[in-house]
């Protein structure tokens, strides 16, 4: 039992892919570097260059309704629905490795939800915009509010602080000036704000105002003045303002962008863009150009003196592509857009001289996608010969490509999880994925009734669409590839892009399972079908070609598993036993040693195949007679999925005895399994939700498990590094315990104390405190008996002291050992402080708990002690006065002495 405890495999959680926007606000500081998120009720901090995550900040209960992060990164702002907002002040480390958050102030600011926020650029002053059309400034650092705005009862949509330009002339505005009031004063407002920061603001029902933070008042921007037509007709989503233009510009719902230049009568505006609804916009290149998104998806850039488009003309995109708000850095010519479908997509800005390069219009395209979160993910695989990346079929139509390599740190370049591509072409939501040996040819299979080969060449940037099969009359749920390696000299291993696996197989909610031949040509194409025959009675849930290519199996909701010749599609065996649909099914590897069934005989001949099922039981089967080996239970709901492990070489493990197998369960746990004892080895648990799909991969033996909860995780293979450390600590705790001999031998008391406590011997640590406390010779002055052992007792750790309270809570309940342990706490009281032994540092509430207790119980069984004491005092004045009194009764000593020779003489008479 000891050797096979120390071969026991174990794994660790190494990287984790994790959602970090689940739409509503983002936010950047001037730097670029850190990103706010919102997810859910959490805030997130991302670096972005890096993709690192920094903090997740937890809310209140209740949606986070905006966040906004300082332009110097010095305070987080963060809204929620519950009408609070929380401030919290930000401590980048210098490599932005790490962020501290603490929470500086709680408050309920409005008495609706706060639903838009601003900062000014010293990052001194916030904005914020409440749905019942009120605003506040507010002093961040002070936490006092400068202003208030009182508008009308309409949600504010749009706040942006600028300053304005020095030639700007004072605007109407729309109330007069209360009486007294400094209407020309220039210089420094009130709460030390200068006269020349304005608030721009925008509400829900088209309304544009101007406040001037010095004055208090507020300018009204009129499409038209003499009619006092508002700015816009519906919601103003976003606001900016060019100092070198002197300049205002907004974007609104009502599918225009305006442009405001400041005339003596006032803002005059001219509208543009008619065909989109606009979300944000902004000025670029010091006011000569504006850009501008919208429900399009499309990032537009716009010459400020012709109006004109300067980007290339597009075709509208996809409604999960569209493009719900920006934020644009000058300081780094970066804009990030947040899309509906939680990908945030980050722009670099053209130069002037890119724009003059380009005839028909630059053609702007995000440098970088970040997947905000993948959603519930269906299946992965590892991609390409070095496996560093991995293809995602995520709750949507496209496949997600993304880099499981270690990062670069250079701004847009690849690190672990980075979204690398899209396989688009799909109609509908993928299922299934599978991936050939080399892993450049990818198969889909999708609710669009299709499947589809996907040729991924990242050498070359090229992610295409090589063949689409139809044929199937319901959604496709499970494809599988050959994986059979070609000889090392021919030309299929040589060049695997040019030579596509021989054929597909593809499973269906119709019964059919069918096979596809794939054709050697370069060019995307359409086949039909070239095999195809009504497999099961039910939906086929899962399908493995076996190593040799000679056979495949289905799995399906009637509980059965069918094993087909490939070649010409014939039923080969039926794998019965499950008692509710199977989910899962693997071919065992090839040259896998032979794997010992229940029944005692080893496996031979065409080897085995696993099988996962909804009764929450994994089974071993023999392909030579299609039986079951062995039942594994251990799973609490539905086994979704089983992968086998690396089988180790005769090198790595001679016994040829460590075959393991990996399930995921809708009970969001892994389990790893022996396969020849059927023992559960290690148990992952690093998920929230349903587990559906697992990878491994072929060299490291590194885990992937995804599911329902977004969440990717990188499992590694610790087992030989557990063994390392069990054998080093072994071999420790031997030369501990000879050094603690050798230290007892020659009456070294301290150091045999302190490695007593280390190693945790509670036996010889009584035995070497009752050595000290009873020595016929004690030091004078010292507590125990031995200065040396005061001075352990006086230099013990809290985790020291813990242990030692604990010995003496045992010690004291037995009366033969209490003196001992009373020395050795009366020791421990004189040389500590009171509040020492109440404020010990113990890990977690449950330690803490623990404390209580051990004191408690010291505390009750040393007032027993002594309650004994003081009646073995009482006791001993019964027996003294008892004495005494016998003393003056009985005769004197002489007397007793004489009649006693009187007796004797008599007697001798």
């Amino acid at each position: 039992m000891a050797t096979r405890q120390a071969a026991k495999t174990t794994f660790e959680v190494g990287n984790v892919i994790q959602p970090i926007y689940t739409g509503g606000s983002v936010a950047l500081e001037n730097g670029a570097r850190i990103l706010a998120s919102t997810l859910g009720e959490n805030a997130v901090l991302t670096e972005l260059t890096t993709g690192k995550h920094l903090a997740e900040i937890e809310g209140d209960g209740e949606p986070i309704s905006t966040l906004t992060i300082t332009p110097s990164a010095s305070h987080l702002i963060v809204c929620s629905r519950s009408l609070t907002m929380r401030i919290y002040a930000l401590k980048v480390s210098s490599e932005f490795d790490s962020v501290e958050t603490t929470l500086v102030r709680t408050s309920k600011p409005h008495a609706t939800p706060v639903v838009v926020l601003a900062v000014d650029r010293t990052s001194t002053l916030l904005a914020t915009g409440a749905a019942d059309g009120a605003i506040k400034i507010w002093d961040i650092v002070g936490g006092y509010v400068t202003h208030i705005v009182s508008g009308p009862s309409v949600l504010i949509s749009a706040l942006h602080f600028f300053e304005i330009a020095a030639t700007a002339a004072d605007a109407p505005t729309d109330r007069r000036p209360k009486k007294g009031s400094r209407k020309n004063d220039q210089g420094a407002g009130a709460n030390g704000v200068d006269s020349k920061f304005r608030l721009a603001w925008g509400t829900q029902d088209g309304k544009v105002r101007i406040f001037d933070l010095h004055k208090r008042t507020a300018t009204p921007v009129y499409s038209d003045a003499k009619r006092k037509r508002e700015a816009h007709e519906s919601n103003v989503q976003s606001i900016d303002y060019s100092p070198e233009q002197h300049a205002l510009l907004t974007g609104s719902r009502d599918k225009t962008m305006t442009m405001w230049l400041w005339e003596e009568n006032g803002w005059q505006g001219t509208p543009m863009l008619r065909h989109e609804l606009v979300e944000s916009v902004g000025f670029l290149n010091e006011g000569k150009w504006m850009y501008s998104a919208g429900e399009s998806g499309i990032l537009r850039i716009w010459d400020s003196a012709t109006h004109q488009e300067i980007t290339a003309k597009q075709d509208p995109k996809s409604e999960g592509e569209a493009i719900l708000s920006t934020v644009y850095i000058p300081e780094k010519s970066l804009i990030l857009c947040a899309q509906a479908d939680y990908t945030l997509a980050l722009y670099r800005v053209p130069t002037p001289a890119d724009i003059n390069a380009s005839s028909g219009g630059v053609l702007w395209e995000p440098f970088r996608r970040i997947s905000g979160t993948h959603d519930e993910i269906y299946d992965l695989a590892y991609l390409l010969p070095d496996q560093s990346m991995m293809a995602l079929a995520t709750n949507s139509e496209d496949i997600r490509i993304v880099s499981v390599k270690g990062d670069d740190g250079e701004e847009g370049g690849s690190y672990f999880g980075h979204d690398v591509a899209l396989l688009k072409g799909h109609e509908d939501l993928v299922m299934s994925l599978d991936v050939d040996w080399s892993g450049h040819w990818v198969a889909s299979g999708a609710k669009d009734n299709t499947a589809r080969l996907w040729r991924v060449d990242p050498a070359n940037n090229s992610y295409e669409c090589y063949a689409t099969f139809t044929g199937h009359l319901e959604s496709i749920g499970a494809v599988s590839l050959p994986k059979v390696v070609p000889p090392e000299d021919s030309e299929a291993f040589k060049s695997p892009l040019d030579h596509p696996p021989a054929f597909l197989i593809s499973g269906s909610q119709d019964r059919f399972v069918q096979k596809r031949l794939i054709p050697r040509t370069s060019q995307p194409f359409k086949e039909s079908t070239s095999l195809r025959r009504l497999a099961h009675e039910k939906d086929i849930n899962a399908l493995d070609i076996s190593p040799s290519g000679k056979l495949f199996a289905s799995a399906s909701q009637d509980k059965t598993v069918k094993i087909w010749d490939t070649e010409r599609l014939e039923v080969q065996g039926i794998l019965k036993g499950h008692k509710r649909g199977v989910w899962a099914v693997k071919f065992a590897p090839l040259h896998t040693p032979a794997i010992q069934g229940e029944t005692g005989g080893a496996v031979s001949g065409k080897g085995v195949i696993v099988t996962g099922s909804g009764d929450k039981t994994i089974k071993l089967w023999n392909l030579s007679d299609y039986t079951c080996l062995r039942t594994f239970e251990g799973h609490s709901h539905n086994v979704l999925k089983v992968v086998w492990l690396h089988i180790p070489t005769v090198e790595e493990d001679p016994s040829k005895k460590n075959i393991h197998f990996a399930s995921a369960g809708a009970d969001s746990l892994v389990k790893i399994w022996d396969a020849n004892s059927g023992e559960t080895e290690c148990t992952l648990d690093n998920h929230e939700d349903r587990l559906w799909t697992l990878a491994v991969h072929p060299k490291s033996n590194t885990i992937v498990s995804a599911g329902s909860d977004s969440k990717i995780t990188f499992w590694k293979d610790t087992t030989s590094e557990t063994q390392t450390a069990a054998t080093q600590a072994a071999t420790r705790l031997v030369e501990q315990e000879q050094e603690l001999e050798n230290y007892i031998h020659i009456g070294a008391y301290r150091d045999a104390i302190v490695l007593a406590l280390q190693l945790n011997h509670p036996g010889r640590l009584l035995n070497l405190f009752t050595n000290v406390v009873t020595s016929p010779t004690p030091e004078t002055g010292s507590f125990t008996g031995l200065r040396a052992v005061d001075q352990v007792l006086a230099s013990l750790s809290d985790e020291q002291m813990f242990l030692l309270l604990l010995r003496l809570r045992d010690w004291n309940t037995n009366a033969r050992t209490a003196p001992v342990a009373q020395r050795i706490l009366s020791a421990l009281v004189r040389s500590y402080p009171a509040d020492k032994f109440s404020g010990l540092s113990v890990k977690g509430a449950r330690g803490q708990k623990s404390l209580k207790e051990v004191l408690n119980a010291l505390k009750v069984y040393t007032e027993r002690h002594y309650k004994r004491m003081e009646e073995l005092v009482d006791e001993s004045y019964l027996v003294e006065y008892t004495l005494r009194e016998m003393d003056a009764l009985a005769p004197p000593l002489q007397a007793v002495k004489e009649n006693g020779e009187e007796d004797v003489g008599m007697v001798e008479v």
